[in-house]
């Protein structure tokens, strides 16, 4: 008789969790509730497969713990003075905090479709909305065709637990990336997928072959793309706070060629 008991406990257990799969998959991907992980010190944005897309260090939240979110900013090296950067995908806000903290006159616009992954904005710790600084919730495809010229700098990390969603790997997103910049403005978007040539190809017909460059992470399998527009001041130095620019130092040395090829 116990046995029975237990397998029938068993037997409804199974059912719940097939209830509980069937439900998950009835929700689009942009609508599916994050997982958060706490590894030591360490808070994790993860989706249901495990990835963690955002790592945070509670003691320094500001601080870039992933190897590609401190590539992604190489861009200050083609845009040292910016004054109004767009982010797409919000994640745990590594680097619009990050923007937020080290780049005081900017102002930061971040697009996110997910309601989930806003409403953890305060678990790591992602500043109030305030006068140069917002979360526009909504689909970044869209949002940015309504965008024209606004932004000196565009940093893309859109992600869900299927990958790269369908609508940021369109050619019609890459062209709206481009025109979203202003006149010397530059993009940099972070590539983890399988395959990543068929999106550079896309970006390379946007923005043309000679202004993009790649960079593959040497401990990750991310591979970061740059490009860009107009004539880039690769002769500035980054408008960064002291922190900030220490930092960022060993990126900008090891990306230091990348102002040299965006002169042609």
């Amino acid at each position: 008789m116990k046995q029975q008991a237990g397998w029938g406990m068993w037997q409804r257990v199974k059912g719940l969790l097939a209830l509980l799969r069937s439900h998950h998959e009835d929700v689009p991907p942009h609508l599916r509730k994050p997982v958060i992980r706490r590894r030591g010190r360490t808070t994790e944005l993860q989706f249901a497969r495990g990835v963690g897309q955002s790592r945070m260090l509670a003691a320094e939240p500001d601080r870039l713990l992933i190897d590609y979110t401190r590539t992604m900013m190489g861009a200050l090296l083609l845009v040292p003075r910016p004054s109004r950067i767009g982010m797409v995908g919000l994640g745990g806000g590594s680097q619009a905090k990050f923007c937020y903290r080290h780049l005081p006159e900017a102002d930061v616009e971040v697009m996110e479709n997910n309601p989930h992954v806003i409403a953890l904005r305060k678990r790591f710790r992602v500043p109030d909305d305030d006068a140069r600084f917002r979360i526009v919730p909504g689909d970044a495809a869209r949002l940015l065709q309504e965008r024209c010229g606004r932004y000196d700098l565009l940093l893309v990390d859109g992600y869900d637990e299927t990958g790269i969603p369908e609508a940021l790997s369109t050619q019609r997103f890459y062209d709206d990336c481009r025109d979203s910049l202003a006149t010397n403005g530059a993009l940099a978007i972070n590539l983890y997928c399988k395959d990543p040539q068929p999106h550079i190809e896309k970006l390379r017909r946007s923005f043309g072959k000679t202004r993009v460059a790649v960079v593959e992470e040497i401990r990750q399998s991310n591979r970061v793309a740059f490009a860009w527009v107009g004539t880039p001041a690769v002769d500035e130095v980054p408008a960064l706070s002291p922190a900030g620019c220490v930092e960022l130092a060993a990126e900008f040395v090891r990306l230091r060629g990348l102002g040299r090829r965006s002169r042609g």
